[in-house]
């Protein structure tokens, strides 16, 4: 790949990964749909939730197709994902009467969960794409190039909340045109995701391989001294088999670390999603207040807040894993090596995360009475949600 191409196509990863969030600034979106579309809350929930879980749902599927047609193909799906789901939304917002009937509304509800469900697969192939193609483009870099991918997705909700606030959003009444904001979302996806399906055509392999029979060498070798023999042993490497999903079934282990993510994770993709609600629910600081700052400042401030979070801890959390709990390398012989010292278990991070939530809820719970104490809520939610994805 020639210097000019390989620039393009970082140029195609950024963009993929920055503008993959669409769907975590939804809680900007909930209030006005609170107040305009008649959107009971359970239905709001019931939105943003069909766009968040169905990424767990096709996830190995889009790893297999990312496996076989690569990185470039991921991109052109998310375009036609998010492209039809972002128009999709304004559109139907659009055309919505101010007072909707209740079996308008209801008509609305179902197609906008269809919208944020398309928007939510739409994410998945978007990340997998920034993520593996900075892989195979920096195949000697692993752990940069995805940690950087994955700190610019943590970026994403950042990036499109201040588009929102700035170039979307009545300064006067602080009110978000969703119409608006939505059709530029549907717009900007197809211009990059389309552009990135050009320039993501990574012919890797040889590369792959070759970082992968060097690094393998160098750790091999690295013991060598006078008295190694020159001639390469003729004894055929240990095979070992793999195991079944059913054996991994078997194990308690797996069982615990899945009641952990689902408790973990879950309640964190809940406040993610509900945090427009939760703000909403709050009173201002104080009466005399109540017109500084509009619902929909705060929850905006709350979406940076916690794209903040989750972008710092997501480095911090993986550079101090990496140095005191670094994961072992397979060689082709079957040998795991461990590049450093391993210091602690990665369990211990995961505690810590757990740890976090726990007390994040707990004091959110006895001691939020106003809007200004939500940030407790957003950073604690953030720090704890991407600890976990980190370490995993």
């Amino acid at each position: 790949m020639t210097s000019f191409r390989k620039g393009l196509a970082c140029v195609a990863i950024v963009l993929n990964a920055i503008w993959a969030g669409g769907i975590f600034t939804f809680p900007l979106m909930s209030p006005i749909l609170a107040e305009h579309s008649k959107l009971s809350q359970p239905q709001l929930t019931t939105i943003v939730l069909a766009g968040m879980m169905s990424q767990y749902t096709i996830a190995s599927v889009v790893g297999k197709v990312i496996d076989t047609y690569g990185p470039a193909i991921c991109s052109l799906v998310a375009a036609m994902l998010f492209t039809g789901a972002y128009a999709g939304f304004s559109v139907q917002i659009y055309f919505t009467p101010d007072d909707p009937s209740p079996e308008q509304s209801k008509v609305m509800f179902h197609r906008l969960s269809l919208s944020f469900l398309c928007a939510g697969l739409g994410t998945v192939f978007a990340y997998f794409s920034s993520l593996f193609a900075a892989s195979r483009i920096f195949p000697r870099h692993i752990g940069v190039a995805s940690g950087t991918s994955m700190a610019l997705f943590g970026l994403s909700p950042l990036f499109l909340s201040v588009i929102a606030s700035r170039w979307f959003t009545d300064q006067s009444t602080e009110t978000l045109n969703v119409t608006r904001y939505t059709a530029f979302l549907a717009i900007s996806s197809a211009a990059v995701y389309f552009s990135s399906a050009l320039f993501l055509h990574i012919n890797s392999d040889v590369e792959a391989t070759a970082a992968s029979q060097a690094a393998s060498s160098d750790i091999e070798n690295r013991d060598a001294d006078e008295t190694t023999s020159l001639l390469s042993s003729n004894r055929k490497p240990p095979t070992y088999q793999e195991q079944s999903v059913l054996t991994l079934l078997k194990k308690s282990d797996f069982w615990l670390l899945a009641i952990f993510c689902v408790v973990t994770l879950g309640t964190s993709e809940m406040v993610i999603s509900n945090i427009g609600s939760i703000v909403v629910s709050l009173p201002p600081y104080s009466i005399e207040r109540t017109g500084d700052a509009t619902a929909q400042a705060f929850t905006a401030r709350q979406v940076k807040l916690l794209s903040l979070s989750n972008t710092i801890s997501r480095i911090s959390v993986g550079l101090l894993a990496d140095f005191i709990s670094p994961v072992a390398s397979s060689l082709p012989s079957g040998l795991q090596v461990f590049p450093r010292r391993h210091r602690i278990t990665r369990v211990t991070f995961l505690s810590l995360s757990s740890l976090i939530l726990a007390w994040t809820f707990s004091w959110v719970s006895k001691r939020a009475v106003t809007r200004d104490d939500v940030w407790v809520l957003s950073v604690g939610t953030g720090i704890g949600y991407s600890s976990v994805f980190t370490v995993l």
